[in-house]
């Protein structure tokens, strides 16, 4: 028979696992993000086991000693990490054995790398949506200082990327913020559901010794333990719940990213990013591309992706668990570390975001931006909004066939012969700056609310 330590799990297998096999299998890249976690959970299983006298005072603080003196070597880098013993789990437990002799083999006394796993990936999960949740605030608070800046900046807002009515840039900017502030939402919510702890559940059936997972829970900052041993070793909703708000994090860091690429367009010319987040041409001298913002836009394609992949893989699996979701770890860190990167970046970005005033209002002006605004106006004088707005549609079909800028190029009696109840001071309502400073309800474009948003979304992410 092979030597155990080459080749087999115990005295059941006779021949050693194949290489190709082996390195298929391997997970160590992957195991190296959750590694000192690993160490943080066997230190307080080990403790939830001297406290149910499973093991002994002094077998407990050779262990304590021996994962410490892990948790050093993993900082400090010299860790040795043995693919052939194929997960950090493994590693910890034989360096643990070396360092400490028996003692290190009753680690794994009623747990099962099962509950392991599940519970070091939580872990792992946890710590970084906290900082997730303090990347956002950061992006959040760069939009608002942006908004603020910009609260009477008048640009034209779009439908359809066609010219629909005026608004200003700073609302538009805050219509960012309310997107990260459901984003921040959505983490904090992820964060609540996956933090339960499954340490004790062991393979799927719990254990026959006398532990306390409400110990373990709490000792690992869980809020609670698990109900369902099943369900804790074979649980990854909070895997696909991560990638969920991570794909939709992503999509509004894309949507902003396109709107720089075209407002970075001589067709647009709104706006002007700084050159550490530009990009030349290694033949066109005149270029300046916004690569960053393509790189965002690109990045959120692997966001959806990783969504995707993580909620295909589990939708078929049987009860409990299955080396499939060895698989939901890839997508699970790089969603993570894909969406931190993308948010820290893009508020770094924001700051250098240079805005044209004039290129802007001058935009408004064009479109006949202020036609909703002239059928507001007739409606005030009496008339229904749909005949109003039949009326306006036709001042504006005479000002295009005229190819006349805006409508108030057109003549008091030229509109008063398509809407008799047009008078002298409509011309007053046909300005953008007197349409965006109509707006001025709660969640409207007037400069004044857009400042008024602004300061209570500070108060809310404070």
């Amino acid at each position: 028979m092979k030597n155990q330590k080459d080749a087999t799990w115990s005295p059941l297998f006779k021949e050693a696992t194949s290489k190709d096999f082996q390195d298929f299998h391997e997970c160590l890249d992957q195991d190296k993000r959750i590694a000192l976690h690993d160490v943080a959970g066997s230190k307080v299983h080990a403790g939830m086991l001297a406290r149910a006298g499973i093991i002994s005072p002094d077998e407990n603080h050779q262990i304590q000693g021996g994962l410490d003196q892990i948790a050093e070597e993993m900082r400090a880098g010299s860790f040795d990490w043995k693919t052939e013993l194929e997960d950090v789990h493994t590693n910890v437990e034989n360096r643990l054995t070396e360092l400490v002799g028996p003692a290190g083999k009753k680690l794994h006394t009623a747990r099962s790398r099962n509950d392991q796993v599940a519970t070091d990936i939580r872990l792992y999960a946890r710590e970084q949506l906290d900082l997730l949740a303090l990347d956002l605030k950061v992006l959040i608070n760069a939009f608002i200082d942006l908004a603020e800046k910009h609260a009477d900046a008048i640009m034209p807002g779009f439908t359809h990327l066609q010219i629909a009515q005026p608004v200003t840039f700073g609302h538009h900017m805050m219509a960012y913020v309310e997107m990260f502030l459901r984003d921040l939402d959505r983490v904090e919510a992820a964060r609540t559901r996956l933090n339960v702890s499954p340490l004790g559940a062991a393979a799927l059936a719990g254990t026959g010794f006398p532990i306390d997972p409400g110990y373990s829970a709490s000792e690992l900052g869980f809020a609670t333990s698990f109900a369902n041993s099943l369900d804790a070793v074979s649980d990854r909703d909070y895997v696909i719940d991560i990638c969920s708000a991570g794909a939709i994090i992503m999509g509004h860091l894309s949507r902003f990213s396109e709107e720089v690429i075209l407002w970075c367009t001589p067709m647009f010319d709104f706006v002007e990013i700084g050159d550490q987040f530009c990009t030349g041409s290694s033949i066109m001298p005149q270029k300046r591309n916004p690569d960053l913002a393509e790189l965002v836009r690109g990045k959120a394609a692997r966001a959806l992706g990783n969504l995707t992949f993580s909620a295909s893989l589990m939708k078929s699996q049987p009860l409990a668990f299955n080396k499939d979701q060895q698989e939901s770890k890839p997508p699970l860190t790089d969603t993570l570390e894909t969406v931190r990167g993308a948010v820290r970046v893009t508020a770094q970005m924001i700051p250098s975001i240079i805005a044209k005033r004039d290129k802007m209002l001058s935009a408004a002006k064009l479109g006949y931006s202020t036609a909703t605004d002239l059928a507001d106006y007739l409606v005030r004088l009496g008339m229904s909004f749909r005949d109003a707005h039949h009326a306006v549609a036709a001042i504006v079909g005479l000002a295009r066939d005229r190819a006349l800028t805006t409508l108030s190029d057109l003549s008091l009696a030229e509109m008063q012969a398509l809407a008799p109840l047009v008078r002298n001071d409509v011309f007053e309502i046909l300005t953008v700056e007197g349409s965006v400073s109509s707006r001025n309800h709660k969640g409207g474009t007037a400069p004044c609310r857009v400042r008024e948003a602004a300061q209570a979304a500070r108060l809310n992410i404070a």
